[in-house]
């Protein structure tokens, strides 16, 4: 079952042959969690939609209000078998077919849920090691920093991170330097100072990226910074973790012949569960 621009109904009924996101990735979409009925980050969540919308030049209908959005995620939970948490995508895409040229700015909407095995956030994997992608990448421009449907790049080094037998990879821009990883924002701890690369290197305008910010800004004894991450950088780091909605916090152990502790990682953690039960 999915709510398909507003209908609980069958998969069956949404028609990939007319759907302009599945033919040229003309969609964008949110990522988001919902526990016990309760969609977390729903602000920052909605607001980010709406400016990824904006900018993508699709024509927000009046009715897209955050109250409504919300209420589209619950209504597919509740017909959904009982869990007490999910992940929801929920996909806008452009209507009216045409080939790259749309006929209509007009859009509609898909929302889907899976559910989750736990609540709260948690380290998913005490192992986790890590390489660099080269084949592609990231361009430092805006597009490359909103949630759309056009994740080739991430596709592949997904793949090549399989094939080679590695947790994840980072990816990087065209000056060489640390955007991100493949489905997460980046941070590194050197000393006492706490580094992630600003949103213009490229890097997804993460929802989670910003509650640890938040978390981080209010930790004595620590400099938070947004600054440029070099590969030579991660061989010279005490800690590096990896962010998203979803999986909350995920520390890196190891890239190439260096190994990180998570000590902080997991302080951060237990900082991020206290955050979302208030």
């Amino acid at each position: 079952m999915v709510n398909f621009n507003g209908t609980i109904q069958d998969n069956s009924a949404v028609f990939v042959e007319s759907n302009r996101g599945f033919l040229v990735g003309d969609a964008v979409f949110e990522t988001i969690k919902v526990v016990n009925n309760q969609v977390l980050f729903l602000e920052d969540h909605y607001f980010r939609l709406m400016a990824t919308m904006r900018i993508c030049r699709m024509e927000i209908p009046m009715l897209f209000t955050m109250e409504y959005v919300e209420a589209q995620i619950l209504e597919l939970i509740d017909v959904l078998h009982p869990s007490a948490a999910f992940r929801v995508r929920f996909s806008v895409y452009r209507t009216g077919g045409g080939f790259y040229a749309p006929l209509s700015n007009e859009v509609a909407f898909v929302v889907t849920a899976m559910p989750l095995e736990s609540v709260h956030y948690s380290i998913e994997k005490e192992d986790y090691e890590i390489e660099l992608y080269k084949d592609f990448h990231v361009s430092k421009q805006l597009l490359s920093t909103l949630k759309t449907n056009n994740k080739l790049l991430q596709v592949l080094g997904t793949i090549y991170a399989k094939e080679n037998g590695y947790d994840n990879c980072l990816l990087l821009n065209e000056d060489k330097n640390i955007v991100e990883a493949l489905q997460n924002n980046i941070f590194m701890k050197m000393g006492n100072v706490i580094s992630t690369p600003p949103i213009a290197e490229g890097c997804i305008n993460g929802i989670m990226r910003k509650q640890v910010l938040s978390i981080l800004s209010k930790m004595e004894g620590y400099q938070v910074k947004e600054a440029v991450i070099s590969p030579f950088d991660l061989q010279k780091a005490d800690e590096l973790f990896l962010t998203n909605v979803i999986s909350g916090i995920q520390p890196i152990t190891k890239y190439r012949k260096k190994s990180y502790t998570l000590d902080f990682s997991i302080i951060v953690l237990e900082q991020l569960n206290l955050s979302f039960k208030n």
